[in-house]
């Protein structure tokens, strides 16, 4: 393996590449928190949008991960690619909204937990707790791997066998490493900002970030331009 291509040199060209929109996606995140306590409108507007989570429940996370998380970027990279024409195409935009909303489920159950088990405090030892739990434990060990497994197979045409040649390959876990680095360059501040917010708000939140984060994903799991095209089957 040359210098260049080794997963530390990967991951901080991930994080430089992902080094702007990041930080805008940190500022609006920061902005709206800011504004939710100093600008009694936005508190209001944000506040109903609580309450209406609460009397939907369940089908909140769902539905709202699904789409942010899953069918808009989906259809981002459906037509910003040159996969178009492809026969399961629908299949994957069907195959990533799914998956997004079982994790519409876990998100929310996992801030509740932390809620319930940390504390809903705004101080800075529930927040640094919060953000260590997420991101040096349950990022590493259990989102990446499932995200870098779940876009593998998709991009491997749903083939476990397929995935499961790459698990067989020396090192298979540095490869994980430009999403882990790239998405710590995302997601260590924005969960700080996250946690700022009642519990019933931090999901619609981490939403809109899910959103600008599946697509950085995609485009870092799919296949280089060369091997999509050589092994993309001919058009119909």
């Amino acid at each position: 393996m040359s210098d260049s291509s080794s997963p530390l040199r990967i991951s901080l060209r991930a994080a430089r590449a992902n080094l702007a929109p990041g930080l805008a996606l940190q500022a609006f995140a920061g902005a709206l928190v800011a504004a939710y306590f100093l600008h009694d409108p936005t508190r209001a507007a944000l506040d109903a949008l609580a309450v209406f989570r609460e009397r939907v429940g369940l089908p909140f996370a769902l539905v709202s991960t699904a789409f942010f998380g899953g069918l808009l970027p989906a259809l981002v990279m459906r037509f910003a690619t040159a996969t178009r024409g492809r026969r399961d195409d629908w299949r994957q935009v069907s195959a990533q909204t799914l998956f997004w909303a079982y994790k519409g489920w876990e998100v929310s159950f996992f801030y509740a937990v932390l809620a319930r088990f940390v504390g809903e405090g705004r101080d800075f030892a529930t927040i640094a707790t919060k953000t260590f739990i997420d991101q040096c434990v349950y990022s590493p060990f259990f989102t990446v791997p499932c995200a870098w497994f779940f876009y593998t197979w998709v991009e491997k045409r749903f083939s476990f066998a397929a995935v499961l040649r790459e698990f067989r390959r020396p090192g298979w876990y540095g490869r994980l490493m430009p999403l882990l680095v790239a998405g710590w360059g995302v997601w260590v501040p924005t969960v700080a900002i996250i946690f700022q917010l009642p519990t019933s708000l931090q999901l619609p939140l981490q939403n809109l970030v899910c959103c600008f984060y599946t697509l950085m994903v995609a485009f870092l799991t799919r296949p280089p331009a060369a091997e999509a095209k050589s092994t993309a089957p001919a058009r119909r």
